[in-house]
């Protein structure tokens, strides 16, 4: 049997990305605005799909996101540096499911998942996946 770990579980991740709160991140109740939790995890999207994407680089192809949703755990306090881990869930034809958590001192402090939309720039509009880029997706699944 294998145990997947949960998104808050710091051990589940094995891309991180580092970003430094910035003073302007905090909102009128003195802790990080929502819209600064969705540019962290912004930061630790582009990490991965760059990660996950290297050298399978087709010109013709985007990655359009289509759902991002965040759960926030505990407030989060300027200044820190945080780290986004982030780590594949799924591939579909079309489309890849991203999970990601914000641990600043080691603490998660929200959590995140995304859906990308593999996108045909020419067109404009989805399409599948070319085979090769799906079978290295699917060898990089994390959980």
């Amino acid at each position: 049997m294998t145990i997947t770990p949960t998104l808050d579980d710091i051990g589940g991740y094995s891309m991180f990305e580092p970003v430094t709160l910035r003073f302007s991140d905090q909102d009128a109740m003195g802790h990080v605005n929502n819209v600064a939790y969705a540019a962290l995890f912004e930061s630790g999207r582009l990490a991965l799909l760059t990660d996950l994407l290297a050298g399978l680089d087709d010109r013709k192809l985007g990655y359009v996101l289509a759902n991002l949703t965040i759960d926030y755990r505990k407030e989060m306090h300027f200044p820190g540096a945080v780290q986004v881990g982030g780590r594949l869930l799924r591939v579909g034809e079309k489309s890849l499911t991203t999970g990601y958590g914000a641990f600043l001192n080691g603490v998660c402090h929200a959590t995140a998942t995304s859906v990308n939309v593999c996108f045909d720039i020419e067109t404009r509009r989805a399409r599948p996946f070319p085979a090769e880029i799906r079978a290295a997706l699917l060898a990089r699944i994390d959980g």
